[in-house]
């Protein structure tokens, strides 16, 4: 717990990024230290530290922190060393885009400042971690007040997995909505399921939950259906590990079951999302790297085994519900409903403000590129307030040229092609 009584999931000594043990969570509190990137990468592949946001705080560190490991050696031996240790933190989870969102910030970092001494571009990376820590937090707050508002006195909420403190640098996402709900004065009580095989819910939501004295009640897996069915569910809440162009919501594998039964019994499905979350480069879900996970995750637990020797096993670790089920986005910039969703103008909310956003609108029409290959969405639309149009293309597409250089605000979105 930090100096408020909340839940600490990464915290910086002065030298080194430790992280709470979440695999030893509820028995145990420990932190695990890291002071380089490869050791941040190893801790995030074994779970050390998981949900989306988390990884991405945690990554930017790994890269800060071998920065600091090579201060002291040549600088090309620094550059190859550091590109290695932004490949062993790319490989270490797929389907979170929150990791590759801060790895892609830390080398535009480290680009901005390539010409400083090694030291100082160590400091200045150093720093940029830091940044994105205190950024997250900012924004699951902003996260939290927007959802709060859905909420009413007295909802049962169910969640799925845990999208709580543990999951982000503070506070949490879905979690996060509940805190600010009952900040507020809203008497929320909880439903978490129990979420096989990692048990992220009974061990690690419902500990949370527990440490702030927010009622919580853990059901099984299979259990939801029977809740719903009794108006015992007033509401889901959930958080995500990335959502394409589309709404389609990638999150812990069980999500799109609960999804349907939501829809079923007529129960409002919400997705805690960071737009950090938002990948665009996907049209749809389909395109979602799903993590196929060890098969000794579901054979048991720890040192209990429960299935027998030579049975065929399959661990996904994520499932993608598709985006007519969700019924709003929360992201620190508001909430997007249904209809945007699935009208396809999602890209129009997500489009950035300020600066950026007014060197855009000189433009006659910009195109979202997609990755080589992709599906084309080719229906144009107006974004808001900004008077530009746009609409989804492949990064091959005819026509279509990058955007070179840096403009007049110093933005250079590489996904946002000119069409001549």
């Amino acid at each position: 717990m930090n100096k408020d009584g909340h839940v600490e999931t990464l915290r910086w000594n002065g030298r080194e990024i430790e992280m709470i043990d979440q695999r030893l969570l509820p028995a145990r509190k420990e932190y695990v230290a890291c002071n380089s990137a490869r050791s941040v990468a190893d801790a995030i592949r074994a779970m050390v530290v998981r949900g989306a946001p988390a990884i991405g705080v945690a990554a930017a560190y790994g890269i800060a922190l071998e920065a600091v490991r090579l201060s002291e050696e040549t600088p090309s031996r620094f550059t190859e060393k550091m590109n290695d240790g932004f490949t062993a933190l790319a490989a270490s989870r797929p389907t979170a885009v929150n990791l590759f969102w801060a790895l892609d910030r830390m080398k535009k970092r480290w680009s901005e400042n390539s010409g400083r001494p090694l030291a100082d571009l160590a400091s200045i990376l150093l720093q940029e971690a830091h940044d994105i820590r205190a950024e997250d937090i900012r924004i699951n707050r902003k996260m939290g007040q927007y959802g709060a508002t859905l909420l009413k006195d007295g909802d049962r909420v169910l969640t799925h997995c845990n999208a709580g403190a543990l999951a982000t640098a503070g506070h949490g996402t879905a979690l996060g909505i509940f805190r600010s709900a009952v900040e507020s004065g809203k008497r929320i009580s909880v439903y978490a399921d129990e979420t096989r095989p990692f048990l992220q819910g009974a061990r690690l939501t419902a500990w949370e939950m527990v440490q702030e004295n927010i009622p919580v009640t853990l059901i099984t897996d299979n259990m939801s259906g029977y809740l719903m069915s009794r108006g015992e569910i007033d509401a889901v809440v959930v958080g995500t590990d990335r959502v394409a162009a589309n709404g389609d919501v990638a999150n812990k594998i069980g999500t799109y079951m609960v999804a349907v039964l939501a829809k079923r019994h007529n129960i409002p499905f919400y997705v805690a999302c960071p737009l950090s979350t938002i990948d665009l480069s996907l049209a749809t879900g389909n395109g979602i790297p799903i993590e196929e996970r060890p098969a000794e995750e579901v054979k048991g637990f720890r040192n209990c085994h429960w299935a027998p020797e030579g049975v065929a096993i399959r661990n996904p670790a994520f499932d993608v519900t598709p985006a007519e089920l969700v019924t709003a986005l929360i992201t620190e910039k508001g909430i997007v409903d249904n209809k945007t969703l699935t009208d396809g103008d999602l890209a129009g909310f997500v489009q950035p403000v300020g600066p950026q956003a007014e060197h855009q609108a000189g433009c006659l029409a910009i195109a979202i590129a997609l990755k080589p290959n992709a599906p084309v969405n080719v229906k144009q639309q107006t974004v808001p307030k900004m008077g530009f149009q746009f609409f989804f293309v492949p990064a091959s597409a005819k026509g279509a040229r990058k955007v070179n250089g840096v403009c007049s605000h110093g933005n250079s979105p590489p996904d946002i092609c000119l069409i001549e």
